[in-house]
């Protein structure tokens, strides 16, 4: 993942817009580690101007820790373990969050990934991939992730005003 200038087309993440931002992520971070979860890459400032966060990729994160329950918005991966053929339950315990703006699923079966996408409550589903937009795509959250979407004809709608006019003459 390329950290960099937000303006350069092949950088996948600028810096955070202030720092409080960069200092709730590094917060955010100390407290998935303070919880158990394995810092496996990141959590810290980049070392260069501005307020730049390392890509960062947690592993053995548990359904009731703090970073798998809210939204960092930054760089951050949070990977939680599930029994294979348990789809069901995986969607459950996804499902089961205040938030849902986007969400990703790796599998070599089509099928399932088309069964889970359809009932993720997530605004945007990746499949085999994260963070690839489309500017013809709308983007936006679900449940306390935000109302409205940006992009696509969604994001038009916003600035249109839909009026019905009967007339009888």
């Amino acid at each position: 993942m390329k950290i960099g200038d937000p303006l350069d087309r092949s950088t996948d993440h600028g810096p955070q817009n202030h720092k409080a931002h960069l200092d709730k992520l590094l917060e955010y971070c100390q407290m998935g580690v303070k919880e158990g979860a394995t810092l496996i890459y990141g959590g810290k400032q980049v070392q260069r101007a501005g307020f730049f966060f390392e890509p960062t990729v947690f592993t053995d994160v548990q359904d009731h820790m703090f970073i798998a329950k809210e939204e960092s918005f930054g760089p951050v991966m949070i990977i939680s373990k599930f029994r294979s053929g348990e789809v069901d339950d995986v969607l459950r315990r996804a499902n089961a969050t205040e938030y849902g703006l986007a969400s990703g699923v790796f599998t070599r079966d089509i099928s399932k990934a088309l069964y889970v996408s359809e009932r993720l409550n997530a605004g945007t589903v990746f499949v085999n991939t994260y963070n690839k937009t489309d500017v013809a795509a709308p983007f936006g959250g679900f449940k306390q992730s935000g109302f409205g979407k940006d992009l696509g004809q969604e994001a038009l709608n916003e600035y249109l005003k839909t009026k019905a006019v009967t007339i009888e003459y």
